[in-house]
């Protein structure tokens, strides 16, 4: 059985003595719900799960009724209630905030985890109801190391297939595969986790900015240059907006402008990313031989598969990731964390511009300058590391 490296932390929360909400909030089809069950196997407590899909979205009292079933499972017992889905009840932070100040004055031990695959609306719910009340556990894409361990991947398998573990099965079979990341991931994503609990006015507007993010991945796209590339566009404001919902359902990132001055950082044209490398494999045109064969074509995928894993380590590893570029110069990666800054250039096709690095220097003090790439830290290796430990 393979065990995710957050398994140790959330242990270690349900036997502290000190109580807290614990939050546990990531992409679809990453482990949350395995996860936390594997830790209630170990922990052997008594425990009550219920997952809100089975739930209307209006039924406030879904979250009354879990609460009460696992008072009753538990007594005076320590106990833990798992609340799965939870962004799919309508007021459930209020609901939650009701019953966990409830027990709070009758003195009950029950511990409450709550999962989520929309990040950004568990955290509105946070901010709004739950402040001092919860913890906040970060599941992401499963790492080049994790689905090593858990399905032998090599590197190359999973620049290509990323970090998704039920498609990992299914990766000899092409069509599969295909099918499984476009309708079990990203069509449940969009469909559920975005379109279905957020307010968006042009849903096929979004659906057509991911596939665009998806096929520019790593590319700097200004807002007004999609404008061009879409229909019934709308304006920037929109798009900017529908690139967040798409982050925060851990598909598709802009990722930002480096810059000394915060407005002209949150003004800067993003560079596509996407947050899982099949998002960029299931949407191209060649298989994953032929694309092996093309040096320029597989370059771009490391770079995305780079850039992922920058991504989703940022959230574990507390710094940043940006992007540079001025004129002709530009630097594929600029993380900070605190007040230190490393510079990263992706070198894996066979031509490649001309490296930022020098100019990027020259205007700011960078306290490492890394390159990836056959001359400097190969891409296989970068992939083992821990991104937080290169600080």
């Amino acid at each position: 059985m393979f065990i995710r490296e957050n398994y140790k932390m959330l242990i270690r929360r349900f036997e502290s003595p000190r109580k807290f909400i614990q939050v546990i909030a990531g992409p679809r089809q990453v482990g949350k719900t395995t996860l936390v069950l594997q830790c209630l196997d170990e922990l052997g407590e008594i425990s009550h799960y219920a997952s809100a899909d089975a739930a209307k979205e209006t039924d406030s009292a879904w979250v009354d009724q879990q609460w009460e079933a696992a008072r009753v499972k538990c007594g005076r017992k320590k106990g833990i209630l798992v609340l799965d889905e939870i962004q799919k009840i309508g007021n459930w932070s209020e609901q939650v905030k009701k019953n966990w100040d409830g027990d709070t004055r009758k003195k009950i031990p029950l511990k409450v985890v709550l999962l989520g695959s929309s990040r950004l609306l568990i955290q509105q719910g946070l901010t709004e109801s739950l402040a001092g009340r919860f913890e906040v556990i970060p599941i992401t894409h499963w790492s080049y190391v994790e689905m090593h361990a858990a399905f032998r991947f090599t590197p190359e398998q999973f620049v290509w297939f990323g970090g998704y573990p039920g498609a990992a099965p299914l990766i000899k079979d092409p069509k599969r595969w295909k099918d499984y990341i476009l309708h079990s991931l990203i069509e449940t994503t969009i469909s559920k986790d975005i379109l279905m609990l957020t307010r968006v006015d042009k849903p096929a507007l979004l659906r057509q900015l991911f596939t665009l993010g998806c096929a520019y991945s790593g590319q700097i796209f200004s807002f007004n240059k999609m404008l061009g590339q879409l229909t019934d566009a709308g304006n920037t404001t929109t798009l900017s907006a529908y690139l967040q919902l798409l982050d925060s359902a851990g598909l598709l990132a802009g990722i930002e402008k480096y810059s000394g001055k915060l407005i002209r950082t949150k003004s800067s044209s993003p560079k596509l990313q996407v947050k899982d490398t099949s998002l960029l494999s299931v949407f191209s045109g060649n298989t994953f031989v032929e694309v092996r064969k093309q040096p320029d074509t597989w370059g771009r995928h490391v770079e995305s598969a780079v850039g992922a894993h920058l991504l989703n380590s940022s959230v574990k590893g507390e710094y940043e990731v940006f992007y540079w570029r001025e004129g002709n110069d530009e630097v594929d990666f600029i993380v900070r964390k605190n007040k230190k800054i490393i510079a990263i250039e992706v070198k894996s096709g066979v031509t490649r511009r001309l490296s930022g690095m020098k100019a990027f220097t020259n205007r700011y003090k960078a306290d490492k300058i890394l390159l990836i790439g056959d001359s400097g830290i190969h891409w296989k290796d970068f992939l083992n590391l821990n991104p937080g430990d290169i600080f």
